[in-house]
């Protein structure tokens, strides 16, 4: 698209953010030759309400925020906490594309989560907006025939970190140190998450 960005979107909970996300953030702008990768912070993920406790989305934005703060390429993105209510990737591209028409836009997936868009919502609405990214692990096969549109695989060597682990880690009282950022972990602290 002429005059736009080529922009990656790469929406989470990020309760926490950790190394894992970040490590597909860069990995895929680099691949793609992205001119910006964002990462989404949910306001509040349906899929996750009422099933556990999520964090504020105001620390989780702090934390993202935090996590790619010096690191070119990378942005926290408020877009779903601006929209308020309950997060919808349809709703996130759709104000992304009002906002920056001209922009190209690339959903960003892991393999794993690739496997559940079919029910989200509006789900068949977003080939659409966006090409979708699959961060896969090498030699993996992804079944991405539900998507309707441009689907462009990235192969990554994923660290083996969850956000689920991590929140278990400080409850019980143990350290996260370099399974996330060090400014994360200060706000994780001071902020008294997951405790």
């Amino acid at each position: 698209m002429s005059g736009g960005e080529r922009v990656g979107v790469f929406g989470g909970t990020f309760d926490p953010p950790h190394i894992g996300h970040f490590w597909a953030a860069v990995n895929t702008f680099e691949a793609l030759s992205l001119h910006r990768v964002l990462l989404v912070v949910s306001n509040s993920p349906w899929q996750k309400v009422g099933r556990r406790q999520v964090s504020p989305a105001e620390h989780r934005l702090a934390m993202v925020a935090a996590g790619v703060e010096g690191h070119a390429g990378l942005e926290a993105s408020d877009v779903e906490i601006r929209l308020g209510g309950e997060s919808s990737s349809v709703r996130t591209l759709r104000r992304l594309r009002a906002d920056r028409p001209d922009d190209e836009l690339f959903l960003i997936v892991g393999a794993d989560a690739a496997a559940g868009i079919p029910t989200w919502r509006e789900s068949d609405q977003l080939p659409g907006l966006a090409s979708l990214v699959i961060v896969e692990r090498p030699g993996s096969v992804v079944d991405d025939s539900f998507w309707r549109g441009t689907c462009i695989h990235v192969a990554s060597h994923p660290i083996d970190v969850s956000s689920s682990d991590l929140r278990a880690r400080v409850t019980s009282g143990r350290r996260i140190d370099f399974l996330v950022p060090d400014p994360v972990a200060q706000i994780v602290g001071r902020a008294g998450l997951y405790r």
